[in-house]
């Protein structure tokens, strides 16, 4: 007898906003990693936990963000890997997963789903019109929910991401 009740499928659309660049690459990366925190994971996640209060947390989570109010909590070089294979004529390419747990807790006390978009992904690549930055908007992500008060934070991060993005490429 399975245990499994039901399967359900939806289907989730989503916009892309990117923002094309005419800086070097190491220029525009350098620029996003300057507004985004950085901790040590490891260490900030058993922060998070030891966190007693919900003022702990937000200290602790201010403490790990940069000036755009975000860190950084993966990074991928996708570009090193490419670069086996193809050299020198491989284009660079990063992936960042960047957020703010609080952000993500405001989305996910509204709609438990937001917790599979979020943090968000930031693909920074090179093309032949320029460095790409690409990033697919939560608000998309969430609208078949149907939740107005996911969508109205994840639009606000929307916000913040896109800004984040714009400035790193001027």
């Amino acid at each position: 007898m399975s245990t499994i009740d039901r399967i359900g499928i939806r289907w989730v659309g989503v916009e892309r906003v990117t923002v094309i660049s005419e800086q070097p690459f190491e220029a525009v990366v350098a620029k996003l990693a300057a507004a985004v925190g950085h901790p040590d994971m490891p260490a900030f996640g058993r922060d998070v936990v030891a966190a007693a209060t919900p003022a702990d947390l937000e200290r602790i989570v201010n403490a790990a963000t940069g000036p755009a109010g975000l860190m950084e909590m993966a990074h991928f070089d996708i570009g090193a890997v490419l670069c086996k294979e193809l050299g020198d004529r491989a284009p660079q390419c990063v992936r960042l997963v960047i957020g703010n747990p609080l952000i993500m807790k405001e989305m996910v006390k509204h709609l438990p789903d937001a917790a599979s978009y979020a943090p968000v992904t930031v693909l920074i690549d090179e093309r032949a019109d320029g460095v790409h930055l690409s990033y697919d908007l939560m608000a998309s992500l969430l609208a078949p929910y149907g939740n107005a008060q996911a969508s109205d934070v994840a639009r606000q991060l929307d916000g913040k991401i896109v800004d984040l993005l714009t400035a790193a490429a001027e």
